[in-house]
């Protein structure tokens, strides 16, 4: 969002030049019609400027989904945005060169200067101290410049409005002929067909050049390869999105598929699929309205995409890794629970099968009600009971909690959990028994079952914590649930056996 609010910063002067046509461009007008029969005209592919404009939305969505892809992996994005201004003057010498809106001429015109933009980044970075992302600001700033100038010049000629070169500014569905679907057509065949072949070296050159050169293959040239498709890819994409916005068509589908997966085949397929949406609905909300841009459009529909993916995204979205946080943070609340509770009876001599509510708000520094808010969240997991006793000294009532079979055993993994991890940092990381702790209290709540018979058969099954007290062991919790092998009937909850 901050380049395209830079590069509509910068577009602000020549939008005044092209003040007439700035309102941007639209696929068709609206005659004497409703919403509802615009809609109908356009997924009835009554119009051949509809049709053409659907197939350049597919066209432009599949080449710049898979090609942007790569350049969010590569952490390449600002580069799609320097290419898309470094073609701008290009389009006006090849138009100037033709004297027409050839496609033919434009794609030359568009690609020689795009390159030339990468060329000249590259020669910056590796023959001066400058960081590629200033390298990178300077050729896009001074391309800009220079297309602005020729635009102008063109503008000036007398013909610039009636050429409809100023529709690469704002992107324009509506006047893609039969020829530049052929153009985008042959380049996105070509964009898939050498991804499909080079897929490997694409790959590996993406995530570690260094390791790819070491492999024997050719980090260099694939770089390069890629480069030159992204121009391909952003020049034939001028005419739908414009020279400001083609930039986001190549990177927010790429980066919406890359919140919902973690494997680059299916980021591929993804970003193609998305590219290919966003630009389509595009294209139809700028056919429902007059004089609605369809550039724009394709835009925002790729932004709500990536809306959907940050707010819902199944693993990185903010609505579940938020309901995961307070998942976990209710989980954690009640281990700690538990963990009082197993203290209360522990500091008994586990005499008492059940903990008065006092007992446990005392144990964790807490007032009653907070405490019975505690267990009211256990006893909905089926963990405690509580019950209300007569109390005739008191002349009323107090409440008592006993644990459940499972709050029993969860209340010994989580101590388990905690003097095993104490243990283990005293005796194999010399920790000072005084400073385990408050590591232990954050890592008793993440250690899995594996870990932890791990670090038992470690320390050889230790029975003791650095501070003496008994750790529980299986064994002690099978036998305390009848669930054991030993002669002693289970008889309630009982202290870990020495």
């Amino acid at each position: 969002m901050n380049r395209i609010g830079k590069s509509l910063r910068l577009l602000l002067p020549l939008a005044l030049v092209f003040q007439p046509s700035a309102h941007g461009a639209k696929i068709g007008d609206i005659r004497d019609t409703n919403a509802f029969e615009q809609a109908l005209r356009f997924w009835t592919f009554q119009d051949v400027a509809v049709q053409y404009a659907v197939m350049g939305s597919i066209l432009m969505g599949i080449c710049c989904g898979l090609l942007g892809a790569f350049l969010v992996v590569r952490k390449l994005s600002l580069v799609g945005d320097t290419l898309s201004h470094a073609v701008m003057p290009g389009v006006a010498l090849g138009f100037l060169w033709s004297a027409t809106k050839d496609p033919v001429a434009i794609f030359i015109g568009a690609t020689v200067a795009g390159l030339i933009g990468v060329g000249g980044v590259n020669l910056i970075k590796q023959t001066t101290r400058i960081k590629e992302d200033s390298a990178l600001g300077m050729v896009l700033a001074g391309f800009y410049a220079i297309g602005i100038c020729l635009f102008v010049m063109i503008q000036r000629m007398g013909t610039g409005d009636k050429s409809g070169i100023d529709k690469f500014l704002f992107g324009q569905a509506a006047a893609l002929s039969a020829s530049d679907i052929w153009l985008m057509a042959g380049v996105t065949l070509i964009s898939v067909i050498i991804v499909a072949f080079f897929y490997k070296e694409l790959l590996t050159t993406s995530f570690d050049a260094g390791f790819a050169k070491s492999s024997g293959i050719a980090a260099g040239f694939f770089h390069y390869l890629l480069m030159m498709l992204l121009a391909f890819a952003v020049v034939v994409s001028l005419q739908a999105t414009g020279i400001v916005l083609v930039s986001a068509m190549l990177i927010t589908p790429a980066t919406a598929a890359y919140l919902l997966t973690d494997r680059m085949g299916w980021m591929l397929v993804l970003a193609m699929i998305f590219g290919v949406f966003s630009a389509v609905l595009g294209a139809f909300l700028s056919f429902l309205g007059n004089s609605l841009p369809t550039g724009p459009f394709m835009v925002l529909g790729a932004s709500l995409v990536f809306a959907l993916a940050f707010m819902l995204g199944p693993r990185h979205g903010l609505v579940p890794r938020r309901f995961r946080e307070r998942s976990r943070r209710i989980r954690i609340q009640d281990e700690n629970t538990l963990k009082a509770l197993y203290h209360v009876l522990e500091r008994g001599g586990f005499e008492s099968q059940v903990v008065e509510l006092a007992q446990l708000a005392n144990q964790l520094n807490e007032s009653a009600p907070e405490a019975s808010q505690r267990v009211e969240q256990l006893t909905k997991k089926h963990m405690a009971s509580i019950s209300e006793i007569r109390d005739e000294k008191l002349a009323g009532f107090r409440k008592e909690i006993a644990l459940t079979p499972t709050g029993w055993q969860r209340a010994c993994e989580i101590v388990r959990n905690h003097r095993l991890w104490e243990l283990y940092l005293t005796n194999a990381a010399d920790y000072p028994a005084d400073h385990v702790h408050d590591d232990a209290e954050r890592v008793e709540h993440l250690l899995g079952e594996s870990t932890v018979r791990a670090i038992e058969r470690k320390l050889d099954f230790p029975r003791k914590d650095p501070h003496g007290k008994l750790i529980p062991s299986i064994d002690d919790m099978a036998r305390n649930l009848g669930q054991g092998t030993s002669d002693v009937s289970p008889s309630g909850y009982r202290q870990p056996q020495t």
